[in-house]
């Protein structure tokens, strides 16, 4: 059965998933870049973006294991650009160029409808204007028996955990403090939505948790 999962979410020690005042020219935010430091040096980052070498064990795993059985993705609008408010025209196709990472049809969770777009590498985009329930009905019905990857951001997250559709929770604790910017779980009881610390890994790099809800798979 499709599972919604949420992979390689990083933050901060003291809960942040973005940093404060993101822009065009920071798009993580004052001090977000430090929560992916232990991404970057991964083979499975270094590859992603067309790169060579990188490093390997438990940080590349947990990288890896994040694009495995992955046939559709979700993200806010907040990681698909920094446009806001009704689109002025098409320019705008995401942070990565025309070869984006994830290969897969990606929807957007949007209030303003756009045209969907085919990049290179099967990648394209889809704009939804009708809710995060909706997203993943589309994004399960594209995915076609594998899973949907949730990628953020923060608010998004938080939609789709107080709605408990979200089957499995990798973070990535970054050992780094932000102080401020978007708290991933502010206002969210993970045990009364039925989460259970079922993994965790430490390196120098980051603390991997992983977090799931056994026997309550939604269908």
């Amino acid at each position: 059965m499709s599972k919604l999962r949420i992979n390689s979410f990083a933050v901060s020690i003291d809960g942040y998933g973005a940093g404060p005042s993101q822009s065009l020219n920071n798009p993580l935010g004052i001090g977000g870049v430090a929560l992916h430091e232990w991404a970057f040096a991964t083979r499975t980052f270094r590859q992603m973006f067309g790169g060579d070498g990188g490093t390997t064990g438990v940080d590349d795993d947990f990288a890896a294991r994040g694009f495995a059985n992955i046939g559709a993705w979700i993200l806010g609008r907040n990681m698909f650009g920094p446009v806001r408010g009704p689109w002025p025209d098409d320019t705008w196709k995401g942070w990565w160029g025309a070869n984006p990472p994830y290969h897969t049809p990606v929807f957007v969770l949007t209030h303003h409808p756009r045209a969907s777009i085919t990049m290179e590498g099967g990648t394209s985009f889809h704009f939804v204007t009708d809710g995060i329930h909706a997203a993943l009905e589309r994004a399960r019905e594209a995915a076609q028996g594998l899973d949907v990857r949730l990628g953020g951001g923060v608010a998004t997250i938080q939609q789709y955990l107080r709605a408990g559709l979200v089957d499995e929770i990798h973070l990535a604790i970054a050992p780094t403090l932000l102080g401020r910017g978007e708290a991933l779980l502010d206002g969210i009881d993970l045990p009364s939505l039925g989460y259970q610390c079922t993994e965790h890994v430490g390196t120098p790099n980051a603390m991997h948790v992983v977090l799931t809800r056994p026997g309550q798979q939604k269908p």
